[in-house]
């Protein structure tokens, strides 16, 4: 079977935003026009075709990542909708990461929001070309001009507008293209789908051709023929326009930038047409590189169908009617039902069982896909989120993804011995699906202890338990992940002797403890030069203290952001082992940080709090009976948005509480933001309340 589009006319997006920006609705828009699907879904009305699980359908947010394909002026767009709620944000890493280019949503009311900022970063880091949609411009106190200052301001980003809003609010009837200079007016009876281009009104002539001049200047700097034509005061075509604009895009120096109002269906085809012109095809980027994992030698794995399969997973789904679904990206080569391919990071073979393309729940079978596709495979039964499959001739491990650490637990508790076994196998599969949460067994307590990114995202997964799974279990109230430190240079010396009759063991290690930068994590330092302790001995050693770090020593939290150098020791020809090296590694670890002064860390979150001016008193000194520090106030119309630090701890049931306090009338937002040292009167008591437990 050939492919059905050549892969310059191939495009892999993803919709990304802070939640309520409107990229469901959106991309809702993008399938209805492409005729992808045939009635316009809506979020609050629990109908949208990318919001397909029960919980998104009930709250009206997005949770899990969803793709989709469709086609536009014969191209082929590859989708993933991406969650908006920072709970969610590691569905939004493993996006980006096999992704060529992003949609950037931001509502015109709102602007640049604290979400819109963490996935802009993350876009950044993995290299994505994006362009930006500013989106609700029928609502009212829309401004696009703010948007693009906070564009500039907080993203450090090169926004240049191609569109101009034709009205706004009420008002709003479409936008002026400054690359043709015409109008386009759509049509409200047809939802959207018919609309006018006409000229630029009267009125709106000077502002049309002063955005046109400003969108010029920010462009000569990319293409040569534009800027002589230019500075010649020549006409500039609109191919010389596009052909800067995508150069700039291409390179991540600027970002175009596109307006209109999804809901009310204004817009989405203006913006389907810049996908297609101004973000990169899988040729058009360089070619993906990846690393034989025998020989060390780096493999360049370029888009093309005749070179040997490379593809990522980047996503694990459970499907009720077929099992265990990988997502995966191929980079190059071509995937067959049937395949041999090799896990490369396990060094196993495994088998495609069948091929599918993803649109959203549904499923399409196919027989073959190719360079620059995102798929669904079934029967990848030991293959995870982030490794790699390659053709067994050419094995190739391609950079894997990182996960953010969890901040909020919570304990839970099967009911009956049934519910035990159910739990566990429950447990498994969402664990695959999702690398952020993670699972620990409590011995002391005998419960399981979840651990996530917030308290909405382990109630979705406590929510799935329960119904999906139909696990029977109590869940306990949500703990804080506390971590523990040290605070000066310290050093052992620590032999670990034992002798009962026969072999024994020895195990003997000098070490120094050096308090290292926040959120460096554990470094080992191996300084030993001679052999006074066997080379096979100093793995053991940090295994040792890595097991002794993770259930800590002060209260039991993970020891975090420690360098330890081993310096000396020394073995016995017979009693020496793994075992008793790795015990000397742990007790010693452990005799030192005792010395080193722990003190506890709490994870700080960054709040961000829209409130009628009315109510910013209660506001603000509730934040300060939470411990909060408050690092800016900015008036937006007659609201205040207010911006602070506050300790997790305090922030449990912080919505209930600020419905109260605004009679519903504020909104917040909440992201991790960094650890910071607990004060010792609150360190006291949680102390405390640890030893009584």
């Amino acid at each position: 079977m050939a492919r059905s589009f050549p892969i310059p006319r191939v495009r892999n997006i993803g919709i990304m935003a802070h939640i309520d920006a409107g990229k469901t609705t959106t991309t809702e828009r993008v399938l209805y026009y492409t005729g992808r699907a045939h009635r316009i879904g809506e979020v609050h009305e629990g109908t949208a075709t990318m919001d397909w699980m029960e919980q998104e359908q009930e709250r009206g947010i997005t949770i899990t990542s969803a793709a989709t394909t469709c086609e536009w002026n014969d191209h082929q767009i590859n989708i993933i909708d991406t969650p908006g709620h920072v709970d969610f944000t590691v569905e939004v890493e493993r996006s980006l990461r096999v992704l060529d280019g992003a949609v950037a949503v931001f509502c015109a009311v709102g602007g640049v929001e604290p979400q819109s900022e963490t996935v802009w970063r993350q876009a950044d880091r993995y290299g994505v070309p994006r362009i930006a949609f500013v989106n609700k411009m029928d609502r009212i106190g829309a401004d696009f001009s703010r948007v693009l200052e906070m564009m500039r301001k907080r993203l450090s980003s090169n926004p240049v507008p191609i569109q101009i809003p034709y009205g706004a609010e009420a008002e709003y009837k479409g936008y002026i293209d400054l690359i043709t200079m015409k109008a386009h007016v759509f049509n409200d009876e047809t939802l959207g789908a018919e609309f006018e281009i006409v000229e630029i009104p009267a009125e709106l002539e000077d502002e049309a051709n002063l955005a046109r001049q400003t969108m010029l200047e920010g462009l000569a700097e990319f293409d040569d023929e534009l800027m002589e034509a230019y500075l010649g005061d020549e006409d500039i075509s609109a191919e010389m326009v596009t052909s800067a604009l995508k150069e700039g895009a291409h390179s991540m120096k600027l970002t175009p930038v596109l307006c209109g109002s999804a809901f009310k269906n204004k817009g989405v085809q203006g913006l389907l047409d810049a996908v297609i012109e101004f973000l990169p095809s899988p040729l058009d980027l360089p070619a993906i590189k990846g690393e034989n994992p025998y020989n060390k030698s780096e493999v360049e794995c370029p888009s093309d169908d005749n070179e040997p399969l490379s593809a990522l997973v980047f996503k694990i789904m459970n499907d009720t009617f077929v099992g265990q679904l990988s997502f995966l990206r191929i980079y190059s080569g071509v995937l067959r039902t049937g395949d041999s391919v090799l896990n490369v990071r396990r060094n196993r073979k495994e088998r495609v069982g069948r091929l599918m393309r993803m649109h959203a729940n549904k499923r399409e079978e196919l027989k073959e896909a190719f360079a620059g596709d995102i798929v669904a495979v079934v029967g990848l039964k030991n293959t995870v989120t982030g490794e790699s499959i390659s053709c067994p001739k050419r094995p190739v491990a391609l950079e894997s993804m990182e996960f953010p650490e969890p901040v909020i637990s919570v304990a839970i508790e099967p009911e009956t011995k049934a519910d035990n076994e159910k739990l566990s196998h429950a447990l498994g599969r969402l664990h695959l699906e999702d690398p952020s949460l993670k699972i620990a067994y409590n011995e002391e307590t005998a419960q399981t202890v979840l651990s996530g990114m917030g308290e909405l995202h382990l109630d979705i997964v406590c929510s799935r338990l329960l119904r999906e799974f139909k696990v029977g279990a109590r869940v306990g109230r949500p703990q804080v992940a506390y971590r523990e430190t040290i605070r000066k240079t310290t050093s052992t010396n620590y032999k670990h002797q034992k002798q009962t009759g026969g072999r024994g063991q020895y195990g003997h290690v000098v070490m120094n403890l050096v308090p290292g930068k926040p959120g460096e994590g554990f470094v080992f330092d191996n300084q030993i030069t001679g052999g006074v302790i066997p080379r096979e001995y100093i793995p053991a050693v940090e295994t040792g203290i890595k097991g002794a770090m993770s259930t800590g020593v002060l209260a039991g939290y993970p020891v975090v952001d420690v360098t330890v150098e081993l310096v000396d020791g020394s073995y016995h020809d017979v009693d020496s082992s793994e075992i008793a090296f790795r015990v000397a590694g742990a007790m010693g670890f452990r005799e030192a940080a005792r010395r080193a002064g722990l003190y506890l860390l709490e994870p700080m979150m960054s709040l961000e709090i829209v409130s009628p001016e009315e109510y910013i008193g209660d506001v603000m000194g509730d934040l300060n009976g939470r411990r909060g520090k408050v690092s800016g106030i900015e008036s937006r119309d007659n609201l205040q948005i207010v911006r602070a630090t506050v300790p997790l701890a305090n922030l449990f049931g912080y919505a209930t509480d600020l419905r109260s306090a605004t009679q519903g009338r504020a909104t917040y937002t909440m992201q991790f933001d960094h650890y910071d040292e607990v004060p010792a009167t609150v360190a006291e008591k949680i102390l405390d309340k640890r030893g009584s437990e």
